[in-house]
């Protein structure tokens, strides 16, 4: 399939651009040569932040949308849309009159909208990566963002971290898009979904502190199999916080070595970390990565049962045993050591 080329706005000003926002023209610029009608095939076309009409009708003219730059500056300035130019990606045909390019520029139908998807689970260091390479934004422009916290309109619980309160789902973006607006979006929607499962009210009668319930759904994400285990997994944090006991969770020790794996070291869980749930009773210090809805529903609406032991004997096929047997988890354990061939 081929693609269509594109072209980028910019260079120096012309001697008849009209910028973004002005409202007078000292004179008008000559008409130049125009196509008639509505043009053919299709051209995507990139309109850079801060470029004149006149940067415009040079990038359709070299584009082949316009027959010149002077007729699509002329229709700009009779029209009066010099303040409805706006950048962004769009979708164009060839030989257009300048009048059809001018009014597809300003229709929203025209813009090219691309889109990144952050998955469920991943940790905010993650996160910024996958947006960088998908946005072409700077990685140091997100971690600048997420380094300042009261810019991003977090809830007050999140006591000013971003972990856990960037929401997984598909975003849009274009041109104009900036880290900050990006992550202050994902907040934004994190409080939508906060706000759907009711997390502050349905928190409190867990007693649990909002954050702490997110921080919950963050192992319930990490360690759970499937959605249809999560709230056994939810359940058996809430067995361990009730006995006063050690959540002993892999996945916390896994955010405090900075890595992913299954199989954690006796060692490993001698990490000296606020995270290491194996040396320190009761919830970390918060979130150990971003979790979705689901994984907040069932912390919110865990499972009955007396479970106290989980293993994924199968992570291939993300199979889940629950027990309140140690003997039991000693055996579930054992298969997951076969599967992993540490045995």
């Amino acid at each position: 399939m081929r693609r269509a080329p594109v072209l980028v706005a910019g260079g120096a000003v012309l001697a008849a651009a009209v910028a973004f926002g002005a409202h007078s023209v000292v004179r008008q610029p000559p008409r130049g040569a125009d196509y008639t009608g509505a043009g053919t095939g299709s051209v995507v076309v990139d309109i850079t932040p801060g470029a004149s009409a006149g940067q415009i009708g040079e990038t359709l003219h070299r584009a082949g949308v316009v027959a010149s730059a002077q007729s699509f500056v002329q229709e700009v300035v009779v029209r009066s849309k010099e303040g409805a130019l706006r950048p962004g990606r769009y979708r164009l045909r060839r030989r257009m009159a300048a009048s059809a390019a001018l009014d597809l520029l300003t229709s929203p139908r025209s813009r090219v909208i691309r889109t990144v998807t952050v998955p469920e689970g991943l940790r905010t260091s993650e996160v910024l990566e996958r947006l960088a390479s998908a946005t072409g934004i700077p990685l140091r422009d997100f971690t600048r963002a997420a380094a300042k916290p009261d810019d991003l309109r977090l809830p007050p619980y999140a006591q000013g971290g971003v972990e856990g309160f960037l929401f997984p789902a598909t975003y849009d973006f274009d041109e104009g898009t900036t880290a900050r607006s990006l992550l202050r979006r994902m907040v934004a929607r994190f409080r939508l979904a906060a706000d759907k499962v009711g997390l502050e009210r349905r928190a409190g009668g867990l007693r649990l502190s909002p954050r702490d319930a997110v921080t919950v759904a963050s192992i319930v994400q990490a360690e759970g199999g499937t959605e249809a285990d999560y709230p056994k997994v939810a359940r058996v944090v809430y067995n361990r916080l009730a006995r006063g006991a050690k959540l002993e969770m892999d996945s916390t020790v896994n955010y405090a070595l900075r890595r992913h794996t299954l199989k954690v070291s006796e060692q490993d869980t001698k990490i000296d970390s606020p995270y290491n749930t194996y040396a320190r009773a009761g919830l970390p210090p918060g979130p150990i990565g971003n979790p979705g809805e689901s994984a907040l529903l069932a912390t919110l609406h865990p499972a009955s049962g007396d479970w106290y032991w989980f293993v994924t004997t199968d992570p291939r096929r993300k199979i889940t045993k629950f027990t309140d047997n140690e003997a039991e988890f000693r055996k579930y354990r054992e298969e997951l050591n076969r599967y992993l061939g540490t045995n």
